[in-house]
């Protein structure tokens, strides 16, 4: 049997590893493929692979020079422009590789060359030896909702009366569009079975992208809100860990007075999702508020290893 050094010398072969993102514990969190010299695979064949994988979400990286790095995400049916769980898994690879060094115990700064722009993430090694990586993201727009939101509670299997009454659901648009809506209580949070064709019918029809779905009474009284991102209409069902769906609902939370900065400032949003999929997951969002303005979003955690190995990329026969 091949090594993995002697397949990485064959040329149809190229490295390849799988996280679980936001959690420290194996087969939990949500799970991102990493592709590493993945420069001659086409884009056509980047979709191939990743449903292939069938992770929620598979990172191809075509460059690293120094601190940038050239990187597209894609689900199983199409590129994304983003993704928080995905560049954690990354930068947490990069780092136990030695491609983008963990130097002392402070923050390091790195960028991520992706189709439409930039992304500054920054990581560092925590005193218990695992990588912690935080992604910069913009700061969602957010505008009020014209649906129908009885025929919406009908697609995830609830009531219309479970909606909250005491917040309104609102469309944060960033990297994707979601659509932040609040739940009554935890127990509604646990009762959702959405009809994920109709809900994927549903967010075409109305311009999002996906459902986040949250209450801010928790299981883990750590934490600030309970999250389940629905995401049928770009090829996830449910999220286990959205990264920049939790950034989005942290700063709905901000607006809506539910979280306060502190005296510096600075606030930190920790939020658990996953759990009704048995796959738990804790997502850290940071804001950093000046004059009430918020000057820097970030969002991010910790990845597990799952698997590590080589990946054939000889597609001529397909």
């Amino acid at each position: 049997m091949n090594s993995q050094s002697e397949l990485a010398k064959q040329k149809p072969y190229v490295p390849i590893s799988i996280y679980d993102a936001f959690t420290a514990v194996p087969y939990s969190g949500s799970q991102a493929a990493i592709v590493l010299n993945a420069s001659d695979i086409s884009i056509q064949n980047r979709v191939l692979i990743a449903r292939e994988i069938g992770a929620p979400a598979t990172g191809f990286v075509s460059a690293i020079n120094h601190n940038r790095i050239k990187v597209q995400f894609f689900s199983t049916v199409m590129e994304l422009p983003m993704c928080g769980h995905g560049t954690v898994c990354l930068i947490t690879h990069l780092a136990a590789q030695e491609l983008l060094p963990c130097v002392g115990d402070g923050w390091q700064k790195a960028v991520l060359d992706l189709p439409k722009g930039e992304a500054t993430v920054e990581r560092r090694r925590t005193k218990a030896g695992r990588v912690e990586v935080m992604l910069d993201v913009a700061e969602p727009r957010f505008a009020g909702v014209n649906l129908n939101l009885a025929e919406l509670a009908g697609i995830l299997g609830v009531g219309a009366g479970d909606i909250s009454n005491e917040l309104p659901p609102e469309v944060a648009t960033g990297d994707f569009i979601h659509l932040c809506l609040p739940m009554r209580d935890l127990a509604v949070m646990r009762e959702l079975q959405p009809d994920f064709s109709a809900l994927a019918k549903f967010c075409v029809s109305n311009g999002l992208e996906t459902v986040a779905a949250f209450s801010t009474e928790a299981v883990d009284q750590t934490c600030d809100v309970h999250v389940r991102d629905f995401c049928p209409a770009v090829g996830v069902a449910e999220s286990a860990a959205a990264g920049t769906t939790n950034a989005a609902l942290s700063t709905y939370l901000l607006q809506k007075g539910l979280v306060q900065p502190g005296d510096d400032g600075n606030l930190q949003v920790q939020a658990e999702q996953g759990i009704e999929l048995g796959r738990p997951s804790r997502v850290t969002t940071r804001i950093k508020t000046q004059g009430g303005n918020i000057v820097r979003l970030q969002v991010g955690g910790v990845a597990s290893l799952i698997i590590e190995g080589m990946l054939n990329v000889n597609l001529e026969a397909i």
